[in-house]
């Protein structure tokens, strides 16, 4: 854990972050990622899975108990994550705050590190909810992270998993557009990175051998863009709640105003879906609800 820094330096650090906080996103691309952290070391704030993070949570409010979670969203990163969750948030029957992170990452670092009783005891308080509501979260890499399921299942041994999945090959052109501009990154590893997310038949296998499948739910992005309203009704029932609730405004996810992916053959899609195809087959074996054929870009077999 890092030292806390003394009430003097502590206001400084303080501005200090506030500053880089605010700072355009444009700048932030101009400085190299080692460089980026090292800045928010010094000013005390790490990223949720970096080593020297907290792994305490606030205090819950008065009259709200904690424990594990009821749901959690495991999968995947730029599949409108951040859009269902916020919708399961809406519902009255949920307890979330908004100073808890969408992301919150909390088993990312234990792929090394001990993971004992107290860690669980530690997960349990990021939950509190109102008595008669239900409380989770949703940190879209853990179905990625091969060690997650099994110390999830000891944590939260009765919770429902949530994945949310879309075409392999469109999520991938996503987060490459995301990373687009920026400085001293290293395009290999991020490229390996981001292809091997989209493997989602081999994710969902090791999630179903923790999980046993009627405790997991798997919704297809292009299916909850077509109708919200029907997917979301779904994903409520599954949870528990009270499947009429309809938030206000429900529809399809804000779209993304980043650049556009670059240094992308326009032969490299095609090669893409072919990596992927025989895994989408295995996906569409274990999630019959998902349509490979909404999946544009896969490959013809």
């Amino acid at each position: 854990m890092p030292t806390r820094p003394r009430p003097a330096a502590a206001s400084a650090t303080g501005a200090l972050g506030e500053v880089l906080h605010r700072l355009p996103s444009r700048i932030h691309r101009s400085i190299p990622p080692e460089q980026r952290a090292d800045l928010r070391h010094l000013v005390g704030r790490y990223r949720p899975w970096e080593r020297g993070a907290h792994l305490s949570a606030p205090l819950a409010p008065p009259g709200q108990a904690t424990g594990p979670p009821d749901f959690v969203g495991v999968g995947v990163p730029h599949a409108g994550t951040r859009w269902w969750y916020r919708l399961i948030a809406d519902h009255p029957e949920v307890s979330s705050r908004a100073e808890l992170p969408i992301g919150l990452h909390y088993f990312s670092r234990f792929a090394t590190d001990r993971f004992d009783a107290e860690s669980i005891a530690w997960y349990h308080r990021w939950f509190p909810r109102r008595p008669g509501t239900i409380a989770g979260e949703w940190t879209a890499s853990y179905l990625s992270d091969p060690w997650v399921p099994p110390l999830l299942a000891r944590a939260a041994p009765e919770a429902r998993v949530l994945v949310l999945v879309r075409d392999p090959v469109e999520r991938l052109l996503s987060a490459l557009a995301q990373r687009a501009g920026e400085v001293g990154s290293h395009p290999g590893s991020e490229n390996a990175d981001a292809v091997d997310r989209g493997f989602y038949g081999l994710q969902l296998g090791r999630l179903l051998t923790s999980f046993g499948s009627e405790r997991v739910h798997v919704l297809q992005y292009e299916r909850c863009v077509a109708d919200p309203a029907g997917q979301l009704s779904a994903t409520y029932e599954f949870l528990g709640l009270d499947d009429r609730h309809r938030p206000v405004g429900l529809g399809p996810p804000p779209a993304w105003s980043g650049r556009p992916a670059r240094g992308v053959d326009p032969s490299t899609a095609g090669r893409l879906a072919e990596l992927y195809a025989a895994d989408a087959d295995a996906l569409a074996g274990l999630a019959p609800g998902v349509d490979l054929s909404l999946w544009s870009r896969r490959s013809v077999r």
